[in-house]
């Protein structure tokens, strides 16, 4: 038999305190003396007793104290983008008043292969949301087209806002002016003169195919929709290059690429920062200064390691605060109050990327 867990009110038995006040101690709620507070913390250290069994308050409340992230990429690739960790930094900030944690999940089904002497085929196995012990749901990186987790969690009537995208009216949206903000950049570009710019933009479909892509292929990722109708708007037949995702190595594949040949652009609209870092590391591939003969634009406004001879023309976006509002939406869904839709403002920086378009 195992031995039993100590409890709160063991604690407070072996301090010599009332267990309420062994709970202030451990929950911080209300201030406690610095010699009560030693007792108990010394208490709790003779017992092995390590905190509240978090299962015991799940159930007094009714909830498992856990807010889901649900990435519509890979989580490989989250961790890896700048702008993504940014943007987590504010949604823990955000339900912090909730004392919650982030569960990270992948939007995503995968198909298991059948059992061993039988002749059915592959068994679809359920998006990671299913089962999922959360409370409410933030959702990242969706397309009109890609929803299974979605569809999951009305099925749950789990709360779920979602960070640049649409599902709908009746789901909180935290959004940036996307398509604005691009249309600034490119008619920068116009203004310094540019008329041969090509245009390199983050997925076009949940699938990632990487190419070059034209008006008769369907754009399913929001984000990448968004910011391409903005620099459409201004240079409405650029030639259009689709990355895999958004990493200086895309970048780099992407500009070699796009820079191939004498007839290459004077000027690459990227639809982030590391793709346009890895764009001017093509070029110097090339031996094409930046901005004298090629001119670069980005967006996000992140810190790229390798640029430190460039400033980087860019959107700057307010990554922590659209997550911080992620996050302030969820509060108030659960304490059963509406949470608004928020649209935040790109800010235009102009750096030494972008330059007059090269003379002859």
């Amino acid at each position: 038999m195992s031995e039993r867990r100590a409890t709160i009110t063991d604690v407070a038995r072996e301090a010599g305190v009332s267990a309420s006040t062994a709970s202030v101690v451990f929950s911080g709620n209300a201030p406690a003396s610095a010699e009560t507070r030693r007792r108990v913390l010394a208490a709790a250290e003779a017992l092995g007793y390590t905190g509240p069994d978090p299962r015991a308050a799940s159930l007094r409340r009714g909830r498992s104290g856990i807010v889901g992230v649900v990435f519509g990429g890979s989580l490989r690739s989250a961790f890896h983008d700048p702008v993504t960790i940014a943007m987590m930094d504010g949604i823990a900030e955000g339900v912090s008043p909730l004392r919650a944690g982030l569960l990270l999940l992948p939007d995503e089904t995968s198909s298991a292969a059948p059992a061993a002497g039988t002749d059915s085929g592959a068994i679809e196995v359920p998006s990671a949301v299913t089962a999922a012990p959360i409370d409410a749901a933030v959702l990242v990186g969706f397309g009109q087209t890609r929803q299974p987790s979605l569809d999951v969690l009305r099925a749950r009537r789990v709360p779920v806002v979602i960070i640049e995208g649409d599902a709908g009216p009746e789901i909180p949206r935290i959004e940036l002016d996307n398509s604005a903000a691009q249309q600034r950049a490119a008619s920068y570009l116009r203004d310094l003169g540019h008329e041969r710019v090509t245009l390199l933009t983050l997925p076009i479909r949940p699938s990632r195919a990487r190419g070059w892509f034209g008006p008769r292929d369907a754009v399913e990722v929001d984000v990448t929709a968004a910011r391409l109708a903005g620099a459409q708007a201004v240079y409405p037949d650029a030639p259009t290059y689709a990355a895999v995702t958004s990493s200086i190595d895309e970048g780099l594949i992407a500009g070699r690429e796009i820079l191939a040949g004498p007839d290459h652009p004077t000027a690459v609209i990227a639809q982030t920062d590391l793709l346009a870092a890895g764009v001017i590391r093509a070029a110097e591939e090339c031996g094409l200064r930046v901005p004298e003969d090629l001119s670069v634009t980005g967006f996000d406004g992140v810190e790229v390691d390798g640029l430190d001879a460039y400033e980087l023309t860019t959107l700057v976006q307010p990554a922590v605060e659209k997550g911080r509002a992620a996050g302030a939406a969820v509060v108030s869904m659960l304490a059963g109050e509406d949470a608004a839709s928020v649209t935040f403002t790109c800010s235009f920086r102009i750096g030494t990327t972008a330059g007059p378009v090269p003379r002859g």
